[in-house]
């Protein structure tokens, strides 16, 4: 079983080689095995990128200037996987295909569609034969592809069926199959262990956070705002979510926060996390 960090937590952290070098070798020492790196990360990111992700609390930082394959053999680090966009990957798979294996990684993720209508029956069914496709392609090449769910995929469909069910029964298992996020299928109100259940063997990666309230202030009511915690410091049942995970046989679990850490440093969240997961999985 492989522990890895999603790499969208270091974009604060990779400003240059030396951090960069730094921030892998803690991330190393904490006792995980790899990262998941993302294509708009490992590469420099279009303005427009930047900008949104640092709009959602996600700065990418500058590391799509380092070299990720050299960085990543001096850690002694593995490459779990590796996130695209389903648009690049359909104009110019070779290109996908190309970072991966120079990456040594035989895995791609692709992440929920941005602008996409997930209410649209017939956009989720045609999302689905997209991913298919896509999926063949990768597959010819000895890659794995996965689908990473965030919260859109919920949104219920005219049939009454919800876009994420429509496409765990309209992608073919040889082509497709998925890395579920439990955090955002828990912040969308379902129950995350019922769907890791319905894709059983289908879901080879399990992307983790805790859920649950950092407060700074008195609490008063009417409400506290619930966010990304470390492992074990929220609410959610990560031990009852452990125990599915296995039992469908994943091959890797996948820290993933990208706001909220503890003093507001992601390298100590991540650090925090990983007792968590080194008391369960090592």
């Amino acid at each position: 079983m492989k522990t890895a960090v999603q790499q969208i937590m270091l974009g604060t952290v990779t400003q240059n080689e030396d951090k960069a070098r730094n921030t892998l070798a803690r991330i190393k020492a904490a006792g995980y095995d790899g990262l998941e790196l993302n294509r708009f990360m490992i590469h420099p990111a279009a303005p427009l990128v930047r900008i949104l992700t640092k709009a959602a609390g996600m700065p990418t930082g500058k590391g799509g200037n380092l070299d990720w394959k050299k960085l990543m053999c001096e850690s002694g680090l593995e490459v779990i996987s590796l996130h695209a966009d389903l648009g690049s990957l359909e104009n110019d798979a070779l290109a996908v295909i190309a970072d991966a294996k120079d990456l040594e990684t035989e895995t791609v993720v692709i992440t929920g569609m941005y602008r996409f209508d997930y209410s649209d029956e017939t956009a989720v069914k045609g999302l689905a034969q997209r991913l298919n496709k896509a999926g063949e392609v990768l597959k010819n090449e000895g890659i794995s592809l996965l689908y990473h769910n965030h919260n859109a995929e919920l949104l219920k469909t005219k049939s009454g069926r919800c876009a994420y069910e429509i496409l765990i029964e309209e992608t073919d298992p040889a082509f497709v199959n998925f890395e579920f996020d439990s955090y955002w299928f828990t912040d969308g109100g379902a129950d995350a262990k019922v769907w890791m259940r319905k894709l059983g063997t289908r879901m080879k990666k399990w992307h983790v956070t805790d859920r649950g309230f950092r407060n700074t202030k008195k609490a008063i009511t009417p409400i506290l705002k619930a966010d990304s915690m470390e492992l074990g410091t929220g609410n959610m049942d990560l031990d009852g979510l452990k125990e599915i995970a296995l039992a469908n046989g994943i091959d890797a679990v996948v820290l993933e926060s990208h706001k909220n850490w503890i003093d507001k440093d992601p390298l100590k969240s991540l650090e925090l996390s990983a007792k968590w997961l080194n008391r369960r999985f090592k």
